[in-house]
């Protein structure tokens, strides 16, 4: 997945609070880099509701509608686009070299909003050495993911990505002592169970063909990704606290490190396709993947900023729901297909474990 993408938003759902209310709190304290990340953040206990956003302005509601729209329009536009560019066998295998892209529109756009004119964004410096390690857990963090879309069905893809939160959450009891309500944990067991159960009938061949909606190779892609993931969601909340910077100021510094890393690793990894014969369709829809990426960053800052967490929470389940909607209905699948069982348990588990989560951390 690509740098949204993550995922992983800044912020999208790293605080909870009542399900029936919004608030406004404060956005120096995001941590996380992309949507993933903090969608994978739900009731881990990284953040309070009172830390996420640092608002004093109400915009409008018209405002307000027009940057989720296009952050949700881009985040569903970037999974197709990227899917479709990854179905090309001659790109399937230039991971890097598109993951390096990413991150130079990243910075790119992080750059633009950086400058005097804008001041949407104040840089600060960080330790380059300092930064290697978590540049490394950041390029796995989106190189599998994409690797996981290569080789799996969009559906399949956006429903592994739930097992981020309950993963997450897992990781922060483990590392930190942070523990969850009964609740919670009941919640997570159709979260596990849908996934799995989508992971098996994903992979089984098509009827009277040898076809595979999800290789055996995309779950495993999924599955190390997801783990990437977490640890990079948890990891980078240290590094937030270590530098005293916002999560933008954090990938600004990041992105590039990431980058040339990648270009280290680009001759030995990737294989790349013959130029001359790459459509200029391919090249129009790489270009648009990155339009997607800085759109999605460039309207991270105002919803982590201005909307609250039950307005950020639901916004990421609809975009979930969108997606493998859409997924399954471009794979021409029905609704017989027994994945929907599959689909339906693991979305409504992660449904009730963030109102679960939501309620717990308003009344802490």
């Amino acid at each position: 997945m690509s740098i949204h993408y993550h995922h992983p938003p800044e912020s999208i759902e790293l605080t909870q609070q009542s399900p029936f209310s919004n608030t406004t709190s404060s956005c120096h304290q995001s941590q996380y880099t992309t949507l993933d990340e903090a969608e994978a953040a739900v009731g881990s206990g990284l953040l309070l509701a009172t830390e996420a956003s640092d608002s004093t302005t109400s915009p409008s509601c018209m405002t307000t509608t027009a940057w989720v729209t296009v952050n949700t329009l881009a985040t569903i536009g970037i999974v197709f686009t990227n899917k479709a560019i990854f179905s090309d066998p001659a790109w399937k295998l230039c991971q890097l070299t598109f993951a390096s892209f990413h991150f130079a529109v990243t910075w790119l756009t992080l750059y633009i909003l950086s400058r005097p004119q804008l001041g949407y964004l104040s840089p600060r410096r960080a330790p380059i050495l300092h930064l290697l390690p978590l540049a490394v857990a950041m390029c796995l963090n989106v190189v599998l993911p994409n690797l996981s879309l290569a080789y799996s069905s969009v559906t399949f893809y956006q429903i592994a990505r739930i097992l981020l939160t309950p993963t997450v959450a897992l990781l922060n009891l483990l590392l930190y002592g942070a523990t969850l309500p009964r609740l919670a944990i009941v919640a997570l067991i159709p979260v596990c169970l849908g996934v799995a159960m989508v992971s098996y009938y994903d992979s089984l061949p098509s009827a009277g063909t040898s076809n595979r909606a999800t290789s055996p190779l995309g779950i495993v892609f999924a599955f190390v990704g997801i783990a990437a993931s977490s640890f990079y969601t948890v990891w980078i909340a240290s590094y937030h606290k270590k530098f005293q910077m916002s999560s933008m100021q954090l990938l600004y510094s990041q992105a590039p490190v990431a980058g040339i890393i990648l270009l280290y690793a680009i001759p030995f990894l990737d294989t790349f396709p013959e130029w001359r014969l790459v459509s200029g369709t391919r090249w129009a829809m790489i270009a648009l993947s990155g339009v997607f990426a800085s759109l999605i960053n460039i309207s991270q800052f105002f919803i982590v900023a201005h909307t609250g967490p039950v307005s950020s929470t639901v916004v990421g389940h609809v975009k979930t729901c969108t997606i493998v909607a859409i997924g399954w209905v471009m794979s021409g699948r029905s609704m017989s297909d027994r994945a929907v069982i599959g689909i339906l348990v693991a979305i409504s588990g992660i449904i009730a474990y963030s109102i679960v989560m939501l309620e717990h951390n308003a009344r802490r």
